[in-house]
């Protein structure tokens, strides 16, 4: 040996530690040339370690640290003792060197006088075989790349010698190597062995592989990285920024200092695309700590400054190319060999299911093409601008009522998104939602049904089912926007959410649809609640961790969003009114709390009529329309004795909660109209309760069903039944019995638009009398009352919201005197409209003429004339501009539409697909729940299909083969795929290249 070796082992504490710390202790013993000291350093109380066995004749000293000290420091700690000019060797507690390992390090550093440092070949300490590191580099951005590591030991390494730099365990230093050539503290714990390779560069010399010095390792050691994904995160990063500064030049070391946390918003970006958001705290910690470690960059930089002779051109040649770490890092995209099932969106007669359901849409609601708007239930005109949109969907002034400053409902934000697709006219994208609204619901039930089945016929029958669900012809009949949006978006909500627990992407992707469906129909957070706790519940109870975190994920942009409407709610001490149905609220049929309207429920329809079937063929006769739903019923029922009994059981408890949320919303009303209180549409319960049926009768006939002809039967008949009970629902507009009408592009007489136009903003006071004698009072801002800017805070009220406009209101109409139009100039409002109705009361009619002459005896008031909305009067004073919010309020309003941008933004990150993300979703099966035991249909030449039954142990037995055909990987596949339901679903499989690695 060139000179003495002086082994610094570092162990931790604990009995286990304490056993693998003799285990390496009698290694070293055995070595065929040991070291000449050894020195232990105890990260903890060295009471265990010191029980060890024959530890005292073997170890000259014992050193106890402080648990949290990384392994540099405890080397520093131990340098002291070391003699000068003795060689270092570095181990940890479960380091286990064989016999010849440090002879080997030894002699190769007496046969190169340039090398440095030697670095072992590390190797699990259960399965030599299998190699653990051996060769680190760096790329060009000082990212770090194991040469070598998790792969199998066939000696296709060991010509390898030149490295950059190594795993830090079992490394030997040199002993004529300066003392600055140690383990640097600064990197919090991670690529010292890279870090020290670089010094040695930098100083001269170099770093050397000795592929034949073995030593077993363990994965969890005290030099190995942390287990955990965030702590190993933040140690890597750390140890990268910490190298970024010691390296760079003096003159670019402030400008990657201030460039740290703009980096680091960057990388947040880059690591939600990438699926990774384990490691955005990780990036931001890792970053701040950086800035406030100067004094271990300078001691870093002092170091090697005191030594370097060499040029950094010197690393180049030994840096990992970016064409290299592309291949290194390849995801294997493109080699789809162990994909279950393929889309088949066009083979599979989606694309032409989706094409003939636009042809019956347009027939459907022809008369919407010659209509610039829609109008009538509760559809109002849109706001002109985009811009406009986006301001209603922030907290901040609304644009309804005097003085009203809150949070906005989420579902002003759902509309703004809808209007942005249409920016030249977004009332015009409401038009085209109602005639794309057929297929784009067909569309929606596909891919939500390749949830369920394989078969391309299946798979168009659930979406015809979905598209005709007699909710769905309701509220596209009615008029209701909220509950036409929510059943478009509960299949893809299904579709993601199914397998959210897979990848961050779907759970991404499901979050953003979870938060749209609650800010359309408030009142199904109950209900989805439900759903998500027992998932949570389910994948915590059978270990599956990294799931269950990406489950949780899914309601905490909807959580986001509504924050500050609950703080509102909470505050007013109103919390019921958080499940008002958003947007405007106009009293129309629906279903009644009592017995019968229940069974209307119950039966699937949330308005009375059947859908329709009493215009149409008489009250008698209608209720026997339910009978056509009945099929789907029993189909449904049976999914629960199927062979995927569990998904059976999840869809059939998603109908049920369904259900039970529809018939306790009906007995809610918490929002009013015209004095009369409005219950929640039942619908949207409905909806939820027609998903889990349709996808239940899809498990029962892909599973229970084994003929194909009695499968056909069974299905074409449920699917003609539905159909025949939605004729009604898709005759009401061309027969005039739809509550939806060509919409004016404004509510307010023209001359109103006119003034927003032309002047400054200006209120006008929309008067109506009521039924009961009352008088309903409403400040509407701009040109007309829009849908976006409809509040749940002012439809909900039970007391005054802001500024009260009704004393004024009734003074108006009343005989005191008082200058009327200088107090309503003076609060912004410009117009007077007094509105009135069909089918008013004797009493409300009088109130109208009398307000006429009230109004016309005043001064001030310039009357314009009757108008279609009614009568109106135009203020003839100076009008003041509206109170806009205050500071505080403007401030607030800008922090909370930041932090609910910054979660949405992530959530739209995490959903965006990448290379990987797509490969991984097709290695995986489609189908969610499918169990072991049943036949896997595949595709062969379009819609042929072959069934393959796969017994496990043949699946092993497949899966084992690298090359094997098509049919048995993927049979292979479906054979290790979990059973689990949809509400609370497991991995359904691992992807190919994961396990042909194994």
């Amino acid at each position: 040996m060139p000179s003495r070796v002086h082994a610094i082992v570092v162990a931790r504490t604990g009995e286990p530690a304490a056993a693998q710390l003799g285990r390496t202790l009698e290694a070293i013993r055995r070595q065929s040339t040991p070291p000449d000291t050894v020195t232990v350093v105890v990260l903890g109380n060295g009471a265990q370690v010191r029980a060890v066995e024959g530890i005292g004749h073997s170890v000259e000293a014992i050193i106890e640290a402080r648990p949290t000290t990384t392994f540099a420091e405890a080397i520093a700690l131990a340098q002291p003792r070391v003699a000068a000019g003795s060689s270092v060797w570095m181990l940890a507690h479960d380091s286990v060197p064989e016999p010849r390992a440090l002879q080997l390090l030894a002699g190769s550093l007496e046969r190169s006088p340039s090398a440095a440092l030697a670095a072992p070949k590390l190797v699990r300490h259960d399965d030599d075989r299998e190699i653990v590191s051996m060769g680190i580099s760096i790329s060009r951005f000082g990212r770090t790349v194991e040469l070598a590591a998790d792969e199998l030991d066939q000696g296709q390494h060991d010509s390898d010698e030149d490295t950059l730099g190594a795993d830090v365990r079992g490394m030997l230093i040199r002993g004529a190597a300066p003392t600055v050539l140690r383990p640097d503290p600064g990197l919090g714990g991670a690529d010292e062995g890279l870090d020290l390779g670089v010094r040695a560069r930098l100083g001269g010399a170099r770093a050397v592989l000795v592929p034949r010095a073995r030593i077993g390792v363990r994965p969890d050691g005290v030099a190995a990285a942390p287990q955990r994904e965030a702590a190993r995160a933040w140690m890597s990063r750390r140890a990268q920024l910490h190298r970024r500064l010691a390296y760079a030049p003096a003159i670019a070391v402030p400008l990657h200092w201030l460039s740290l946390l703009p980096l680091a918003l960057w990388r947040s970006i880059v690591h939600l695309i990438g699926k990774r958001p384990g490691a955005v705290a990780p990036e931001w910690g890792a970053a701040l700590a950086s800035m406030v470690s100067v004094g271990a960059v300078l001691r870093s930089r002092r170091a090697i400054r005191s030594f370097r002779s060499a040029s950094w051109a010197s690393i180049a040649p030994l840096r990992v190319s970016a064409r290299q770490l592309r291949h290194r890092l390849d995801d294997g995209h493109g080699s789809e060999r162990g994909a279950v099932s393929e889309l088949r969106f066009f083979s599979g007669g989606g694309a032409w299911a989706t094409l003939a359901a636009l042809v019956v849409g347009i027939a459907a609601f022809f008369p919407l093409l010659a209509w610039p708007s829609i109008g009538g239930g509760e559809l109002l005109p849109m706001r002109q601008d985009v811009a406009d949109l986006w301001k209603d969907a922030g907290w901040g002034l609304r644009d309804l009522g005097l003085g009203v400053v809150g949070p906005a409902d989420p579902f002003a934000a759902v509309l703004a998104v809808l209007g942005t697709l249409w920016p030249g006219e977004p009332s015009f994208a409401v038009v085209l939602l109602w005639l794309g609204a057929l297929p784009l619901a067909v569309l929606g039930g596909w891919f939500a049904a390749t949830r369920v089945t394989d078969r391309a016929g299946l798979r168009i029958l659930g979406g015809v089912l979905w598209a005709l669900a007699p909710t769905f012809l309701a509220a596209l009949v009615q008029g209701r926007p909220a509950a036409v949006l929510l059943h478009l978006l509960l299949p893809w909500l299904f579709h993601s959410a199914a397998v959210a627990h897979r990848s961050w992407g779907a759970a991404g992707a499901a979050s953003v649809i979870a938060a749209a469906s609650l800010a359309c129909a408030p009142s199904l957070a109950p209900a989805l609640a439900l759903l998500w706790s027992l998932t949570l519940v389910f994948m915590l109870s059978t270990g599956r961790v990294r799931g269950a975190v990406r489950v949780f994920w899914l309601l905490v942009p909807a959580a986001a969003l509504f924050a500050p409407l609950i703080h509102r709610r909470l505050s007013d001490g109103d919390p019921w009114a958080l499940l008002a149905d958003p947007g405007a609220v106009q009293p129309l049929a629906q279903a009644t709390a009592d017995a019968l309207g229940r069974l209307h429920i119950a039966q699937g329809f949330p308005a009375p009529g059947f859908g329709g079937w009493d215009w149409l063929v008489g009250e008698g006769t209608a209720p026997f329309a339910a009978l056509l739903l009945a099929p789907l019923g029993l189909l449904a029922l049976v999914s629960a004795l199927s062979p995927r009994w569990r998904a059976g059981f999840a869809l059939l408890f998603t109908t049920l909660t369904g259900l039970v949320a529809a018939m306790l919303a009906v007995g809610v009303a918490v929002s009013f109209a015209h004095g009369e209180a409005v219950a929640i549409w039942p619908g949207t319960g409905l909806s939820l309760a027609w998903l889990g049926a349709v996808g239940a009768a899809l498990v029962t006939l892909d599973t229970v069903v084994a003929m194909t002809a009695l499968r056909s039967v069974a299905a074409l008949i449920t699917g003609v039944a539905v159909a025949a009970c939605a004729i009604p629902g898709l005759l009401a507009v061309n027969l005039g019995e739809a509550q939806i009408r060509n919409g004016a592009t404004s509510t307010l007489p023209a001359l109103v638009a006119a003034h927003a136009v032309d002047d400054v903003e200006s209120g006008t006071l929309v008067m109506t009398p009521l039924d009961d004698g009352s008088l309903g009072t409403q400040v509407v801002w701009g040109p007309s009352s829009t849908l976006s800017a409809q509040t749940t805070l002012l439809s909900t009220a039970t007391r005054v919201q802001g500024d009260d406009i009704a004393t004024d209101a009734v003074d108006l109409l009343s005989a005191r005197d008082f200058d009327a139009a200088a107090a309503l100039g003076d609060r912004g409002i410009g117009f007077v409209l007094l509105t009135s109705r069909r089918g008013q009361s004797d009493q409300a009619r009088s109130m109208v003429d009398a307000a006429i002459t009230a109004i016309d005896q005043r001064a001030g008031f310039v009357k314009a004339g009757e108008t279609p909305s009614g009568m109106l009067w135009q203020i003839d004073t100076a009008v003041a501009t509206r109170i806009q919010p205050s500071e505080v309020q403007s401030t607030v309003g800008r922090l909370v539409g930041l932090a609910q941008l910054i979660v949405i933004l992530a959530a739209l990150l995490l959903a965006i697909p990448t290379r990987a993300s797509r490969r991984e979703a097709r290695a995986r099966s489609r189908v969610v729940g499918r169990a072991a035991d049943e036949p896997f249909v595949l595709p062969r030449r379009r819609s042929e299909h072959v069934a393959v039954h796969v017994e496990p142990a043949s699946a092993a037995s497949a899966a084992s083969q690298p090359h094997g055909d098509a049919v048995r990987d993927e049979a292979a596949e479906a054979a290790h795929a979990e059973a689990d339901g949809p509400g609370a679903s497991a991995d359904a499989g691992q992807p190919a290249a994961e396990k042909e690695s194994r």
